[in-house]
């Protein structure tokens, strides 16, 4: 399970540009099993490393800066995460250490991802990114009161579904948030049961 998070600051490293794709996130030769470790180094590989399967790295990429040393929080344009479907986009920043993701929008796919694998895809305004941006200074994103605070007082709103914002609050994934409904599962399994009990057959009860 992902560890809950509340509240979280950290210097965000900008990456402003629109449509960054699974691909770029993690390119298909970097995933190299189906697990969900093992990945942090291909993140945005073709970016990050000067040549395609080496490891040297690329200066002047962001991630590769020392000032963005141990980041936890990534600033992106419209439409992050878009392309395919791949969860080991999300596993490979999961395990690199991002936490929160601040972009204008989200590939829907991806957005779902990011939540059942503790990190936060919260929307602003561009302009509102771009400040953050500027400000180059930590920010604090505060998941209950969903805000993100920069030092001077400035701080934006962002809105967040109740079942996604439980699901990070207390680091549960899908299936232990239906679990927490295990009781309400029980009283309707034995309703039915009761109702429909050809529906039962063979299942040894």
């Amino acid at each position: 399970m992902p560890d809950p998070l509340t509240t979280l600051t950290s210097l965000p490293a900008p990456m402003l540009r629109d449509n960054i794709d699974t691909d770029q996130i993690i390119p298909s030769r970097e995933m190299k099993s189906t697990g969900k470790t093992g990945l942090a180094d291909g993140l945005f590989a073709g970016q990050r490393y000067t040549e395609i399967g080496g490891r040297e790295q690329r200066p002047d990429f962001v991630l590769n800066r020392p000032k963005y040393e141990g980041t936890q929080i990534l600033l992106g344009g419209r439409n992050f995460g878009c392309g395919s479907s791949r969860e080991h986009a999300v596993w490979a920043l999961a395990e690199y250490g991002i936490r929160a993701i601040i972009a204008e929008s989200f590939a829907p796919i991806f957005a779902g991802n990011c939540v059942r694998n503790g990190v936060l895809p919260a929307a602003l305004a561009r302009a509102d990114i771009a400040a953050i941006a500027e400000a180059d200074t930590a920010v604090t994103i505060d998941l209950p009161a969903q805000t993100i605070a920069l030092p001077d007082g400035r701080s934006w709103t962002f809105d967040i579904g109740a079942e996604a914002k439980a699901m990070l609050l207390e680091g549960l994934d899908a299936i232990d948030l239906t679990l927490k409904n295990s009781d309400d599962i029980a009283i309707w399994q034995k309703a039915d049961r009761e109702a429909r009990p050809w529906i039962y057959l063979g299942d040894g009860r």
